[in-house]
């Protein structure tokens, strides 16, 4: 395991707060969120998919969306053979488009190089589109139940503060969660993991006398001192600039608008929401159309690829 200082513990350390976080995840005998769909299936396209739309996103608004692309993209194949535009009519209102063309990319490598099935060891799950160590671990662990671990937001708050108190760098975090993960648990383990940070070791206001860890953590046992440790840690995201007014919320005003068809170069401007600031809206749909979210006809419309 790496060392970083006093980041780490004993291996026998670590292993038994990975056995105490599993046990506290299947307590009841299922999953403590049951009620995310993609807990029922060990599809690695239907992972792929919910990891995908769950990037920066809350759940409440993933679940419609994850029903709705699959029911229209069933399959890499099915994705795979749709035009860019179509899959990106299917992401309204999830935003980040770009992450929509990166799965629809993903789709035709899998097609191309794998013959439709998504592969199921890390470095080729790495060579896809859009597909970082997050993604890639969570495919092993979620539908190939793999005894790997995943590192996101809610688990590097975990880690940081339970496991390490201190902030630790991502080689570390990643080798304390794998070496945490129970032998042949890895799913059970990981979705554990991610309901504990999401639930319990939350950013703002941590259940510490409702976690299973409340004995084990360093942070919780000092006192919760100021800094908190998982500020600037491994897999914790930091916070985005402000999204109202940005050039992000001027792309997505474009996408949506072209959901609906073609869009005029005399509408850009409008459709931006920037309708005194032209130039800005040029330059935004012009960076849609570097980015292949957009094509120009020959007409000047802009419309969906």
């Amino acid at each position: 395991m790496p060392r970083d200082g006093d980041a780490t513990r004993p291996r026998r350390q670590v292993r038994a707060i990975g056995a105490a976080i599993e046990g506290w995840g299947t307590a009841d005998g299922a999953s403590r969120r049951p009620d995310l769909p993609w807990r029922h299936t060990r599809d690695p396209w239907a992972v792929l998919v919910s990891e995908t739309l769950a990037q920066q996103t809350q759940l409440s608004r993933v679940v419609p969306a994850y029903l709705r692309f699959l029911e229209a993209f069933p399959t890499p194949a099915a994705c795979a053979a749709a035009p860019l535009g179509e899959v990106l009519r299917a992401w309204e209102g999830m935003g980040y488009n770009r992450r929509a063309k990166h799965l629809h990319g993903a789709a035709r490598a899998v097609v191309a190089d794998h013959g439709g099935i998504v592969p199921d060891d890390l470095a080729t799950l790495l060579a896809l589109p859009g597909v970082g160590p997050y993604t890639a671990r969570a495919v092993l662990a979620f539908a190939f139940e793999r005894d790997v671990g995943v590192v996101d937001t809610n688990a590097g708050r975990v880690i940081a503060r339970s496991v390490a108190g201190r902030p630790v760098r991502p080689a570390v975090a990643q080798a304390l969660v794998d070496t945490m993960v129970p032998p042949g648990r890895g799913w059970a383990f990981g979705q554990a993991l991610l309901d504990l940070g999401a639930t319990v070791c939350t950013s703002r206001s941590p259940a510490c006398m409702a976690c299973p860890l409340r004995r084990r953590c360093r942070w919780a046992s000092a006192g919760r001192p100021d800094p908190d440790p998982s500020r600037g840690s491994a897999g914790v995201s930091v916070s985005q600039s402000t999204f109202a007014g940005s050039d992000r919320q001027g792309r997505g005003r474009l996408v949506a608008a072209l959901r609906d068809g073609p869009v005029a170069a005399a509408d850009v401007a409008a459709a931006a929401g920037w309708p005194d600031d032209p130039a800005r809206a040029a330059r935004a749909a012009g960076a849609l159309v570097v980015e292949g979210l957009a094509v120009r006809d020959g007409d000047g419309l802009l419309r969906l690829p």
